[in-house]
């Protein structure tokens, strides 16, 4: 299993703080995205943003990073500040 975080403007657009995702061989992080969109809206829209940021383990990755059994992954849109 692999344990999904969302924070900030995520969290309060899905409802949810986190789940637990079933984990694939394989699996990269823009396949476990691929899939979490793939449960319709509003999931599709949230995680579509084009500057959306990831982490596994708790450090930012890329789409490719591998996605391992255990992982913690979080994602977040941009920090703004003004």
């Amino acid at each position: 299993m692999i344990k999904v975080l969302f924070f900030a403007r995520l969290r309060e657009e899905l409802g949810i703080e986190g789940l637990q995702w079933p984990w694939q061989a394989g699996m990269t992080l823009a396949e476990l995205l691929s899939q979490l969109q793939g449960q319709g809206e509003p999931w599709a829209s949230c995680l579509a943003q084009p500057n959306l940021l990831a982490a596994v383990n708790q450090a930012i990755v890329d789409s490719q990073e591998p996605v391992d059994d255990g992982d913690e992954v979080a994602f977040f849109p941009p920090v703004t500040g003004g």
